[in-house]
């Protein structure tokens, strides 16, 4: 990291910041989900944010991390220890859309999953990405995880090249289940690297 860039944990505060860049990273998917979530007089991005706050679940700030630069917030983490063992899926409640996430997740129990990572556009190409994933493979190691874990649409090579040059590989892909949300990606695919 360089001399004015930190890497801090984030806090409630943070919520718009989170909601912001998991627009980014998701391509679209996040707002589509929340657009199903809101209730009567909730806007989409409320969703979002009330998802952000929370205590618990995976899209929570505690367990995200913002990187700054110069003080300003430049870029988030959002990651976790997946289980040892996987939890069956139960694909009679289990909405399609995330059946082959889920089915891929599956396979690499016990890594550190990156749910997350994004930068501000005006960030981007500074090496945010580098360092938050550096400092994931610290939290993953720390943790005694086998590995880092991290699912990509096949639409987004960038993101891809990124993680390759950190050492992931591809491990499996699953054809997308997409309702109506619209992407260009066929696939999504598993990418990890183990220890």
């Amino acid at each position: 990291m360089h001399q004015r860039e930190t890497i801090r944990k984030a806090t409630p505060e943070d919520a718009d910041l989170l909601v912001d860049l998991i627009e980014y990273a998701s391509e679209g998917l996040a707002p589509y989900i929340w657009s199903k979530m809101a209730e009567p007089g909730e806007s989409v991005r409320d969703v979002g944010l009330r998802r952000a706050r929370r205590e618990e679940g995976a899209f929570s700030y505690r367990n995200a991390f913002v990187l700054e630069k110069e003080g300003e917030a430049a870029a988030a983490l959002i990651g976790y220890a997946l289980p040892e063992e996987p939890e069956p899926i139960d694909y009679e409640s289990l909405p399609a859309l995330f059946v082959p996430p889920q089915e891929l997740e599956n396979l690499v129990p016990g890594t550190w999953y990156v749910n997350v990572l994004a930068a501000y556009p005006q960030f981007r190409g500074q090496g945010c990405g580098k360092a938050l994933l550096d400092f994931a493979e610290a939290l993953a190691r720390e943790a005694r995880c086998g590995g880092l874990s991290i699912i990509v649409s096949d639409a987004n090579p960038g993101a891809r090249r990124l993680y390759e040059r950190q050492g992931c590989r591809e491990i499996a892909r699953r054809v997308m289940e997409k309702e109506s949300w619209e992407n260009e990606g066929q696939h999504w695919v598993l990418l990890a690297k183990t220890f």
